[in-house]
């Protein structure tokens, strides 16, 4: 199976300090791919590389067979590679439509205009309105991002990047802040929504070995900035050595 996202030998130096060195990896459509590593391993490096906020040192990243060097992560999200972002955080102030909106306007590749008209633009909204109707946010499409739950928070950082029609999708640690009991509704919501929008491959940078166990085809461990494993979910958590590095302990049961 050919791969969608693809990374060959890569790394990533700042001065004399390596963050990453000669990670090769690759995902194919039907995978959910688990990024697991202790902190400071080079995880967020890694996505980085992989989503364009960073150029590679040396090797390169392929996207649908496509070198993606110096194209960034706008370029990448209307070509089909998307990534969460947290924009509640970011811009607290705007409703839950508004919040979608944005991320519908930069995949129409139409230019911002003041949100008062974008009821004008029944495209836009029916767009919005489909997305908020995935992950069940329907009736709070009016509500200020800020005043939602954590969970609800979760969920639209999620569907602004479902709402760039990616096949694709980078979700960098979608329960933080999650109580626990929370945490597999949230991941079930989200895997259910991806189904329904023809997401192809998943890419899951996660802590929660748990979740990691349970929604995971694949898991790819980095430490000290070198790809550790790549291996499906039952023989990584047989590898106890690999565990142990990335949890700082040795998992039981």
């Amino acid at each position: 199976m050919s791969a969608l996202l693809e990374a060959r030998g890569v790394g990533k130096t700042y001065g004399p300090f390596r963050a990453l060195a000669d990670v090769s990896l690759s995902i194919a459509a039907g995978e959910r791919l688990s990024i697991v590593g202790p902190n400071g391993a080079g995880k967020t490096t890694l996505v980085n590389l992989l989503t364009g906020l960073l150029a590679p040192s040396e090797g390169e990243v392929y996207f649908k067979k496509e070198n993606i060097r110096g194209r960034g992560p706008v370029e990448l999200a209307e070509r089909g590679l998307a990534r969460a972002f947290q924009l509640v955080h970011i811009f607290p102030k705007l409703t839950v439509a508004e919040t979608i909106a944005a991320a519908v306007i930069t995949r129409q590749k139409k230019r911002w205009r003041l949100f008062s008209n974008l009821a004008a633009d029944q495209n836009i909204a029916t767009r919005v309105a489909e997305v908020a109707r995935i992950f069940g946010l329907e009736t709070r499409l009016d509500t200020v991002s800020q005043l939602l739950s954590q969970g609800e928070k979760k969920l639209l950082d999620v569907a602004s990047a479902f709402a760039l029609n990616p096949e694709v999708i980078l979700l960098d640690e979608p329960t933080s802040g999650i109580s626990t009991a929370e945490k597999h509704g949230i991941m079930q919501t989200l895997l259910a929504a991806a189904e329904r929008a023809g997401v192809k491959a998943l890419i899951l940078v996660e802590h929660d070995m748990d979740l990691v166990a349970a929604y995971s085809t694949r898991i790819v461990a980095i430490a000290e900035g070198r790809l550790l494993a790549d291996l499906p979910p039952q023989l990584f958590f047989e590898n106890a050595d690999v565990i142990e590095i990335v949890v700082g302990k040795r998992r039981h049961g």
